[in-house]
């Protein structure tokens, strides 16, 4: 399977030499679970916008530090885009920024949560049990770093996971779109050297709480496989 990698952040250069790139992230952790993936990266943060919705056979969209409503032009012209894989049936997946990018450019709204910032791990409990999620398992707890939040759901949302603090963290559009609140790419190194270089944007009080959470384990791999499960699912369903 060919995956089209939509980049839309680096990491930080003071973390990148510690944890590589977005793009290194996402590869290492989907070839744990296949290695003959193969992953095409378009750096969609510097204006590098895919023409070909066919060019492979499944979209994912990485987090960002910037926000789907902060009035930037390539944002803007990947909401047109992940509408032309909506209007096409092909398969995505957003992850964090991507999985608000998805709600807002279907319809849906997204703004800075009023709890504040979620980092470390997130717990979430699984609602809707859908028929890719094998191997299965009735939670689903990732590692987090946002401050937007989804809001208001797009027509034809399934949500499938949540907690309090992230009601909208699993959701499924239809057949075709699922987007996550959660990082499966991020590992806990990665994870604790972020919040200490935003502690201060993100709070003393909800770093040291997120530092604690790292004890607990991290659904990165399931995540994966659910992930992979739900892109090919999609694809037999548009004939791929």
């Amino acid at each position: 399977m060919r995956i089209g990698l939509l980049q839309c952040d680096d990491v930080a250069p003071e973390l990148r030499e510690a944890h590589g790139n977005y793009p290194e992230m996402f590869a290492a952790l989907f070839h744990r679970v296949d290695p003959a993936l193969e992953f095409v990266v378009w750096r969609c943060q510097d204006g590098e916008i895919p023409d070909d919705i066919d060019a492979v056979d499944a979209w994912l969209t990485t987090g960002s530090k910037h926000g789907v409503n902060d009035g930037l032009a390539w944002v803007d012209d990947l909401c047109g885009f992940v509408r032309r894989l909506w209007e096409a049936g092909k398969p995505l997946v957003g992850i964090c920024f991507g999985h608000q990018l998805m709600a807002k450019a279907l319809g849906g709204a997204v703004v800075k949560s009023p709890k504040g910032w979620g980092v470390g791990m997130s717990f979430n409990s699984v609602e809707t049990r859908a028929e890719w999620m094998a191997p299965w398992q009735p939670s689903l707890d990732l590692l987090v770093s946002h401050q937007d939040q989804v809001s208001e759901l797009p027509p034809q949302t399934r949500v499938l996971a949540g907690s309090d603090f992230c009601p909208f963290y699993l959701i499924q559009i239809g057949e075709h779109f699922l987007g996550v609140q959660g990082h499966p790419e991020f590992a806990k190194p990665y994870s604790r050297d972020l919040m200490a270089l935003r502690a201060g944007l993100v709070g003393e009080e909800r770093v040291r709480e997120g530092q604690a959470s790292l004890a607990a384990p991290v659904d990165d791999t399931l995540m994966v496989r659910w992930i992979l499960s739900f892109m090919k699912r999609a694809m037999e369903g548009r004939g791929a």
